[in-house]
């Protein structure tokens, strides 16, 4: 499967995260030379190439059985997409399907357990919804942005 590629923001974040990556494993790593690493990998043969194909605007395809990581109701989770549709041009409506059970309850006393939730996610991942603290309800991580 091709990945899609993502926004020149996400890209440029990609770049910021590996050069603080390198830094902090004693390797100094300039802003450029994150940016043309990270063409490298994306198969361009320079940033400048890069940019040029790569899109202003994040619009991720999700589809079903497409694996991904995120947060629901602020727990860690892994696990894949069931289904999946748009709203729009600005939303996706899915299922999503975690690798092991969530515990949606902060209570002591008791539990309840979530496998699977129906959502709905703006182009960059998060859910519309937010909890009282005004978290999001799901925020998926972007594999290229970091969620």
């Amino acid at each position: 499967m091709d990945i899609p590629l993502p926004s020149r923001a996400a890209l440029k974040a990609q770049a910021k995260r590996l050069r603080m990556s390198l830094s902090e494993a004693g390797t100094p790593c300039t802003h450029a030379q994150a940016l043309e690493a990270v063409a490298k990998q994306w198969g361009a043969r320079d940033w400048n190439t890069l940019h040029a194909r790569a899109s202003e605007d994040p619009r991720p395809a999700y589809v079903p059985g497409q694996r991904i990581t995120g947060r629901y109701l602020g727990h860690r989770f892994a696990g894949q997409i069931k289904s999946a549709s748009r709203i729009g041009d600005a939303q996706h409506r899915l299922t999503l399907r975690f690798d092991h059970p969530i515990d949606v309850v902060t209570s002591a006393h008791f539990s309840n357990l979530r496998s699977q939730v129906n959502c709905v996610v703006d182009g960059m991942g998060r859910s519309p919804r937010k909890t009282s603290d005004g978290q999001p309800h799901v925020v998926i991580d972007d594999a290229w942005a970091g969620g």
